[in-house]
Parts: structure tokens; C-alpha cells; sequence
């Protein structure tokens, strides 16, 4: 989505490329010591690709460091504790990608407490605030609630790309009642458990009518007589699990306080690192010199090209 008006920033999810990396690169791939390298190698093809598509100058990468708690399982314990831990031999492959990713020039951060999408949020924010736009580099919807304005979302490995209005589109809610969506309806993949019995077409009609999940309590009493199935149950079903409904929501709704520097100068593009490329190479078994070679050539370009 082109803006000839405002330089744009890119935030990129990168656990969805890696596990995107792990499952579409078989694992007979293997480095130096007999272990996969599958992941490395799918994820560097990525970061080329992206590279060269976008021509970023200001990118930011955030890793998620702990996969099952952060800070929100100190509000509910069983958030995304429904998810299987990644093998071990996918786990011994992040920290390569993240080496590989800072070694082509990219500012990349995690955080023990904070998830990626945290992190993101909080780039975001400070970013828009120095007259960037946000390119949110991910598949994920939850992230649809950081746009503004001009801020668009890229699901870079399905090519497509949401402003606001597309996310009105796609999920029926602008982007700032996703959380909201999500406090309604739930979210399995992260064990979020929403109000039982509202699905998403349901919470897409309450949310349209009243707006956030708070001005839909404020109107339990005017549920009843909505044009959707079910209304006349459906103030029981949200009163009974009003406390449900408001923790979901801010378990969906990210974080704009992670402790990280958000200076813009930290999300420029740096020189990529021959030699530790190559050193990622030779841990992939001699693998991956075209995709580094195109790397090193794609942050020699946004170097030259910027003042």
C-alpha cells in the first residue's frame, strides 16, 4: 500500500515465520551437527523476500522470548496453555533465526514478560507519534487492532493487505473492536474463553450496535430486542459471564507499555554482517549463500538510499 506522505515503518511477528518456516521446509534439512535446520533456512528466505519486496529502511523484529507466559498468566493462568511446546528441535533453531535476522541488519528485541504483539504495539504507537505509519508484518488478526489512520496489516505469506476499512471487511469490527471481538466470542488458539454461546457473527452484531463490550453492558436490558438468533437468551448468557467477557478482552488487548527503546534511529536498517552471515550458513551446513549474497545486497541499497 503506497503513501508518498509519510515514511513507513515495518513491525514484524516473527514466531508466525518461523513456525510458517518449520512446517513448509521439511525437516531432512540439516546443518553442520545432524540437527534441522529447517527453520533458519525458511525463515532467511523470508527476511530475503521481505527485503527485497518492501525495500524497508525502518524495520523492527519482535521475538516472542517464552512461548507459554507472560505477563497475562498472571491474569488467567490457562492463557495458551492449550497449545503444544515447539520440539526441541524447533526450539534450538530460534535463536539462529534471531542471529541470522540482526546479522542481515535488522533491529530485532524479545521479552520474557511482553509477547511479540506487546512489543509491536508499543513500536507502533511510539512510531506513529514521530510521523510514521505502522506496516504490521504478520498473520496474525489479533495485531488488526493496532491501525490508524494509514497503517495498513500485511499477512506477508498470503499477500495480503488490510487497511482499517479491510479490516471492517474481513472481520465484520473496525480495528480498534478487535479486543472487544475477542473478549465476545473467545479465541482458541490463544485460550482465550470469550462469553459461551457468542460466536463471531453474534459478537460482530453486538459490537456494531452498541460498540465496545463496556456500552454493551451499559445496554443488557436493550439486547432482548435485537434482529439476531437468540437475542432474548443472550442478556442471560452476558450477564452471567460479564467478569469472563471484560478478562477476555484484556487479554486480547496488547500492551503499549513494554519497557523497550522506540527511538526510530534504533529501527533503521544496518549494514548486514558478512561474516555472520556465513557463520549462520556454516551451522546450516554450507546452506543459504544465494539468500545471504541477496541480504547483503538489499542493505547495501536502503543504506545508499538513505540520508
Amino acid at each position: 500500500m503506497q503513501n508518498g506522505s509519510k515514511p513507513t515503518v515495518y513491525l514484524i511477528d516473527a514466531s508466525i515465520y518461523i513456525f510458517r518456516a518449520w512446517f513448509s521446509v521439511p525437516d531432512s534439512m540439516r546443518g553442520e551437527n545432524g540437527q534441522p535446520v529447517n527453520a533458519i533456512y525458511g525463515f532467511g528466505r523470508f527476511l530475503t523476500e521481505f527485503a527485497e519486496r518492501s525495500q524497508a529502511a525502518h524495520v523492527g523484529i519482535a521475538f516472542d522470548e517464552n512461548l507459554t507466559q507472560s505477563f497475562r498468566n498472571d491474569i488467567y493462568p490457562q492463557y495458551k496453555m492449550n497449545r503444544e511446546l515447539p520440539p526441541e528441535d524447533l526450539k534450538n533453531q530460534f535463536k539462529y533465526c534471531k542471529r541470522m535476522a540482526q546479522a542481515a541488519g535488522f533491529h530485532c528485541i524479545g521479552h520474557d514478560r511482553y509477547e511479540a504483539d506487546d512489543l509491536i504495539a508499543t513500536w507502533s504507537a511510539a512510531m506513529r507519534s514521530h510521523g510514521y505509519r505502522n506496516a504490521i508484518v504478520s498473520g496474525d488478526k489479533d495485531l488488526a487492532q493496532l491501525l490508524h489512520g494509514d497503517d495498513f496489516w500485511w499477512d506477508f505469506a498470503r499477500n495480503i493487505q488490510l487497511n482499517s476499512a479491510g479490516v471492517v471487511d474481513k472481520f465484520g469490527v473496525p480495528p480498534h473492536l478487535i479486543q472487544d471481538y475477542l473478549g465476545l466470542c473467545g479465541d482458541a488458539v490463544d485460550n482465550i474463553p470469550g462469553v459461551p454461546g457468542i460466536g463471531p457473527k453474534t459478537a460482530t452484531a453486538l459490537l456494531n450496535e452498541f460498540g465496545s463490550v463496556e456500552d454493551l453492558y451499559d445496554n443488557l436490558d436493550a439486547v432482548g430486542g435485537l434482529s439476531i438468533r437468540g437475542a432474548k437468551t443472550l442478556s442471560a448468557k452476558l450477564s452471567a459471564h460479564k467478569d469472563q467477557a471484560m478478562m477476555s478482552k484484556l487479554l486480547a488487548t496488547v500492551a503499549y507499555d513494554a519497557p523497550i527503546d522506540t527511538t526510530p534511529d534504533t529501527l533503521l536498517r544496518r549494514s548486514a554482517e558478512i561474516n555472520s552471515l556465513q557463520e549462520i550458513g556454516h551451522i546450516m551446513g554450507g546452506r543459504g549463500e544465494g539468500l545471504f549474497s541477496r541480504l547483503v545486497e538489499s542493505s547495501n541499497r536502503v543504506r545508499q538510499s538513505t540520508p
